[in-house]
């Protein structure tokens, strides 16, 4: 009796892997239109005229010119036109106009792009190292004077708001030492440095802004990982390696680590918003050329293309780090690689 063959399982495992992609990425646009949505909604409602602001700018308030101003710039269409018309213009990559800085929001955005990722980028991979290395001390050496030691040092820090810990970095190790600069992206010479010039300068003023953006997130991290270890200690695949001989510092290595970091980097990838978000203190602080002193400026001119185009930024930047995250993830705990 002739048998049928067997269905290629490969075959359907990588038409479901590109179906899932395929929805996740329908989903991420829908999520992406939703955001830009809500963006726009909330932006808007805030009281204040931006046609009055524009007039006053131009040294003009007379009603003739605010109407002028408010036809030129869609104010005064109906709002859900205003809304569909910058839904539109999302879809197709177009940003909009800043009325303020009188250039497109998206070359605004991409000359600033760069220093606030260098800055979040550092402070989170500071942040997260920092805290996994402190916390897995601290919960191997936990009831000791070091754990108490560390976990006081993570208290204060989650307790110092990031703004009076910058100011107080820049007092001590620029002010008192010279050892660092206090403000900038770069020193005003800095066109005539040579390529690895620039990028030591660079790296000089990236120091205090990302250990100060950095702290409060270690702290957090530090606590977790320690609270992590702990629990892993007591699991029986860690008492199996124990009862075979192999030493702490392996059995650290190789059976806790990977389990105990899950939880941190998970969380990390959920507070990646907030940290983007601490950026506009802290650029502001130390006068950082990014995305979060752009912010700051635009809230005070009530610059709304450019509000609503760093809202967007900033909220796409964080879905792509929560993505990042989930595959991190997967690396560390190949279970879920298949699913």
């Amino acid at each position: 009796m002739p048998t049928s063959p067997l269905p290629d399982t490969r075959d359907n495992h990588g038409v479901l892997q590109i179906r899932r992609i395929g929805v996740r990425l329908a989903g991420l646009a829908a999520t992406i239109l939703v955001i830009a949505t809500i963006n726009f909604i909330l932006v808007h409602a805030a009281p204040g005229d931006p046609a009055s602001v524009m007039a006053g700018q131009s040294g003009a308030t007379d009603e003739k010119f605010l109407a002028q101003v408010r036809a030129d710039y869609g104010l005064d269409q109906p709002y859900i036109v205003q809304l569909g018309t910058y839904l539109g213009k999302v879809v197709q990559f177009d940003l909009g106009y800043s009325f303020r800085q009188r250039r497109d929001v998206a070359d605004l955005i991409l000359e600033r792009l760069w220093p606030t990722l260098l800055l979040t980028l550092t402070a989170f991979t500071l942040a997260l190292a920092g805290g996994i290395f402190l916390g897995a001390l601290a919960g191997r050496r936990a009831g000791r004077w070091s754990d108490t030691l560390i976990s006081m040092g993570a208290l204060l820090l989650y307790a110092t708001p990031v703004f009076w810990l910058g100011l107080m970095l820049v007092l001590v190790f620029s002010i008192q030492l010279g050892w660092l600069p206090a403000f900038g992206y770069v020193s005003i010479r800095s066109e005539s440095f040579s390529t690895w010039r620039y990028i030591t300068d660079v790296a000089a003023h990236l120091v205090l802004p990302a250990v100060s953006l950095a702290a409060i997130y270690m702290a957090v991290y530090t606590r977790l990982m320690r609270s992590s270890i702990i629990e892993v200690s007591h699991e029986d695949h860690v008492k199996t390696a124990r009862a075979k001989g192999l030493t702490e510092g392996r059995i650290l290595r190789r059976h806790m680590l990977r389990n105990a970091s899950l939880p941190v980097i998970t969380f990390a990838g959920l507070q990646a918003g907030a940290m983007i978000g601490g950026a506009v203190v802290v650029e502001t602080v130390f006068a950082w050329p990014g995305l979060g002193r752009l912010t700051y400026d635009a809230v005070l001119q009530r610059d709304y293309p450019v509000l609503l185009g760093l809202f967007l930024v900033m909220s796409v930047l964080v879905i792509l780090v929560n993505l990042l995250t989930d595959l991190i993830y997967r690396m560390i705990d190949p279970r879920l690689a298949a699913r």
